[in-house]
Formats: C-alpha cells, structure tokens, sequence
C-alpha cells in the first residue's frame, strides 16, 4: 500500500504528536534521499507500520484489523485461493453468518474489490491490515516443512549419488535450489538462529537452534548431500570443488519481505561436508534496554556509563550469549549525527546505518589490532572492538579510551568480576584498568515462557527450602530483599503485559515474608509457541560499576572473589538473582535460570 505524501502529511498533523518543524525536516529529507514521505516516516522510528495503518484506517473509514496468523482458520482461509489471496494482497480471516470478513493492504483498490466480489459474493465486511501482518496471514496457505520437503524430494528420484551433481541440479527452479529455499525459509520462520546440515552415515539431517537448543526437524536421503552443499556454495560465492577445506561464505534472502543475512560455515568431517549457516535478521530494529531485559540498578549503571565522554564499557559471555545484540542496541541509541561511530569487527552481524563498520581479515592484514590502530586514526568518537583477544588489542584499546575515546568490547569470561583480572593477564596495567573501565556487563540467554500458555502455581514449603539453598537467598537480603527488587522489576516493566492486555504478572509473585507465585511451561504448550512452552529468549545480566572501592581492590590486585564480593555489597545483582527476579516476573522459569549460569552465586 502505498499513502500519498500529501495524505501522510496530513496524518502527521492530524496525529498532534509531531511540530511543524519535524514535518518540515521529514520534507526535506524525502527531498534529498527521494524516498516516499511513508517510508521515512517508518524508517526514522516516527512512527510503527501499524500506527500510520491505524491512522490511515480512521482517515479512510475502514475498520484496522491486527491480524493473527496463528488464529486464522485453515478452512476459512481457503475460502480464496493462494494464487488469488498473494495477487491481490487479501485474506479472509473470518465468516458470520452470511458475512466474509477481508483483510486487505489497499482496501482502495478498485479493480481489487470488483474481482474478489466476484470470487466471494457482495457479502463481504472490508478491513485493512498492514503489510507484515498480512505477509503472515498469507504464509498460513503454506504447510509445514516436512510435507513441503516431501513434495519436493519426491522430484529429487533423479539425482543419482552425492558426487555427480551437474548444473541442472544447481538451477534456480531445480528441486535442489527447492529444498534449500524450503530449510532457509523454515528456519526464518520458526525464529531459528543457526541451520545444521549434517551428513551421516545413510542420510542427512537438518537441525535448527530455536531458542538457544537444537531441533532436529528432517532426515533427508544421503544422495542430496552433494547437490545441497553445492548449492549453498553457489549462493555463498564459494568453491564448489573444495571438499577437503572448511570455507566461509555469506549470501542474503528476502523471506515474508524481510531481508536476511545468512553467514555460511562448511566443514569436512567423517560422512561428509558439514554445513551451518547463521541467520541474522538485516531489518532488525535495536531493541531498547527493558526489551534486552535490563532495569534497577544495572540499567541506571550502564546508561551512565554510554554517556561518559570517554572509558571502556566491556560485554562479557560465552559465545551465543547476546554480547553483539546488546553492542548493537548500546551503539544506535548513541547514533546520532554529531558523533563518529567506527566499529571493527569478526564478523559484522548487524549493520548500523551512520555508522562506519570494518570487518576483520587476517588474510589481508586486517586483524582486530591492526584495525584499532586505523580507526585510532579516523577522528573517530566511539569505538567498538568487537573482541579483545590479545594483549596488544587490549593495551591498544585502553590507550583509546586514555585518550578521549569511548570505547566498546567484548572478552570471554564467566561473569563480570573475573574480566577484570582478566585483563591483567593480558599485560594491561592494573592503574589503567582502574581509570579506564565504567562498567563490566556479564550476561546469558533464557528462554522466554510463552505468555499465551505459561502456567502459575504456588511453591510448596520444600521447593521453597530449595530455592533459598540455591539461590542463596538469606546471604542477599532474604525473601524481603527479593520482594524490593521485584517491585522495582514491575515498576521498570519487566514482565508487564505490553498489550495493554491484563496479565497474571501484572501483580507481584512476593510478599515481604514469602514466594507465593512461580511459573512453569504448559505441558505441550501452545500453537503459538510450536507446542514448546518458550518463545523468544530474554537476557539475565549482571552489571559491575567501577567504584572507588572496586578500583583500590584492583590497583592492589585482589582476588576475583573479592572483587565479586564488594560489588554485591555495593547493591551489585549477580545473573542467578536476576534471573530468579525474572522468573518471579513469569518470564522465565527457575530450571532455566539453572540451565544456563555454571556457577551458584
């Protein structure tokens, strides 16, 4: 759907939360970049493809509908034809009685309407949704991964053995380019972060890392493995006859309008080539703080330490723990036009528009050093290492922030107290490291409950025993403790219903002498979870400030547990306590918190 310029000026007005002067910019920029008033609107964070909707549908008269794919109807669906439903951008979503109710991008279009009358009948109640929404709805026409793959193996009888793959094989419309299109696309859709393609000895299986675990969805004949790697190296630009070397590509799809990178890794092993690819989503928005999972003390700590006009802010985690995504977020909330943002990195995961990304390549001389040392040169204002490896990149990124830079980055430590003698290790100067470094963020991912089916229930007296030997409870303040912190948790957001919605975590799971509420997954969960009980994940953090006290311990090189010790005692939450606070907010569950910290606090 596309809104004339004029139209959405007119909604902006309309909509009273904009000045004539950021309307005026908006002109100006459409002049300049010649896009359409629509689509900077969006892409600027004015406003959300379904607030111009909304705002569209009252100017227009036509009622919004916020479709749900989930609950549409299979059988009502069908009632129009795929091929007729994705040309004309409609579904149907519900009947009453006599009455079908579409939903359609452009309820403008004529033609359109005259056409699917004549294919419903005149009975017909007209809504509008927006693009996505409907992108989703249309993608319910499809089934699931296995059929689909079924279909089109059953077309694949042709390819003999693995090792003779010829270019009819590797042809865009061939069966073999299918059934990559079908995993890819599988993958995006069930929010997978990692595809496996993985040959055994008489087949090959597909797995997809959902939610932080791997899945096992498809066992496919052995004599596709050939033609498969073969394709995935045409599009990932890499050798097709090397088979003895692992090799690393990248290539982007365009899935449900969304475009996604996908960053290919192969490997020789025993039965085969192994292939994985990690699937980064390119239109990803950066989620704000409360989104990641931050509130209290640490969100005041490290919203602190961004503005500093100079100084270390380090991520720490093992890898796959969120350290990029939380960079991400750190770096465009700090994107503006005034400041020079320059980044180096292995590899580049999301592209930050304004900012100015290096990747590493150690075959051209590219190395995270090397690079720093460049950037050093770029009159830039904040810098982001993607990972300190080494003594030299440390001392160099140290002299950075020595020098008035802000810089930004990543080590491989357990918690937050341990980066700090980490870097000693590296050679850094414990007076250095004192002056330097704000804040040490120490963070991993839980999987979050599903907020349709998760289930709450009261803890009897022995899981409460349990909880307070586990969590370590008395030694934090007790139960009173952990019921302040809840309050300030629901008072930052955490858990609230974003809806609007009533929800269950609306109110508090504790009292000041007593847990009274704790939430669990419902056995086979739901449609909306693929019957898991989690969708999504949620970091647990915790976040270190540099104190006074902090940096005398350091300067005398105190032990890890000292310096562990004082931070809780300077209100420091450790990732165990603020994921059981999450877990009392019904993000999460108790035996994830376990699942993912090694160590009890």
């Amino acid at each position: 759907m596309r809104i004339p310029d004029s139209l959405v000026e007119k909604l902006l007005h309309h909509s009273e939360q904009f000045s004539a002067e950021q309307i005026t910019a908006l002109r100006e920029q459409e002049t300049a970049e010649k896009k359409p008033l629509q689509d900077l609107v969006i892409s600027n964070q004015l406003l959300s493809e379904k607030e111009l909707t909304k705002l569209y549908a009252a100017e227009i008269e036509v009622p919004f509908v916020e479709l749900n794919a989930k609950e549409i109807n299979h059988d009502i669906l069908k009632l129009l034809p795929e091929r007729i439903a994705r040309q004309y951008n409609a579904v149907v979503f519900t009947v009453e009685g006599e009455t079908k109710f579409l939903a359609m991008e452009d309820p403008d279009d004529i033609q359109a309407l005259n056409f699917l009358q004549k294919q419903l009948g005149t009975n017909l109640k007209i809504h509008i949704t927006t693009a996505s929404l409907l992108r989703g709805a249309l993608d319910q026409y499809r089934g699931n991964i296995s059929s689909e793959l079924t279909k089109v193996i059953a077309s694949n009888e042709d390819v003999e053995v693995e090792e003779e793959v010829d270019e009819n094989d590797l042809a865009e419309d061939s069966p073999v380019a299918q059934t990559v299109n079908l995993i890819i696309e599988y993958g995006v859709k069930a929010g997978a972060s990692d595809i496996h393609i993985e040959p055994r000895e008489d087949y090959v299986v597909v797995r997809y890392r959902i939610d932080g675990l791997l899945r096992e969805a498809n066992k496919l004949p052995r004599k596709l493995l050939g033609a498969l790697v073969s394709r995935i190296k045409i599009l990932s630009n890499l050798k097709i006859d090397e088979h003895r070397a692992p090799q690393d590509g990248r290539f982007k799809v365009e899935v449900s309008g969304l475009m996604y990178a996908l960053r290919v890794s192969t490997l020789p092993i025993l039965d085969g080539e192994k292939v994985v690819m990690r699937i980064l989503n390119e239109s990803t928005k950066a989620a704000d703080f409360t989104d990641l999972g931050f509130w209290g003390g640490a969100l005041i700590s490290l919203k602190e330490a961004i503005v500093q006009p100079h100084g270390m802010v380090l991520v720490t985690g093992p890898t796959g723990s969120g350290k990029s995504t939380t960079l991400f977020s750190v770096l465009s909330s700090l994107n503006t036009p005034n400041v020079n943002i320059s980044t180096v990195e292995d590899p580049v995961e999301y592209h930050i528009v304004g900012a100015n990304q290096t990747q590493v390549n150690a075959l051209a001389g590219m190395t995270f050093t090397n690079g720093l040392r460049a950037l050093l040169r770029q009159d830039p204002n904040i810098i982001m290492v993607g990972e300190i490896r080494d003594g030299e990149t440390a001392d160099l990124a140290v002299q950075a922030a020595l020098t008035g830079h802000l810089v930004f980055s990543t080590l491989h430590t357990n918690n937050a107290a341990t980066c700090l003698p980490r870097l000693l290790d590296m050679g850094v100067e414990p007076f250095l490291i004192a002056s330097t470094v704000r804040v040490v963020v120490a963070q991993r991912l839980v999987r979050r409950l599903c907020v349709d089916c998760r289930e709450p229930y009261a803890p009897d007296e022995a899981v409460l025993k349990q909880l307070d030997k586990t969590f370590r409870l008395s030694r934090h303040g007790g139960i009173a403790k952990m019921n302040e912190l809840e309050t300030v948790a629901l008072a930052d957001g955490i858990g609230r219903s974003s809806t609007g919605k009533e929800s269950v975590t609306d109110t508090l799971s504790s009292s000041s002498s007593s847990i009274t509420r704790l939430f669990r997954p419902r056995d086979q969960g739901c449609d909306v979870c693929n019957h898991t009980g989690f969708k999504g994940r949620i970091g647990i953090y915790e976040v270190l400030s540099n104190t006074t006290a902090i940096q005398a311990l350091i300067v005398s090189g105190s032990t890890t547990e000292n310096i562990e010790k004082t931070a809780i005692a300077e209100e420091m939450l450790t990732m165990q306590l603020d994921g059981f606070i999450k877990a009392l907010r019904g993000q999460t569950t108790i035996e994830e918190i376990l699942r993912v910290t090694s160590q009890e606090q």
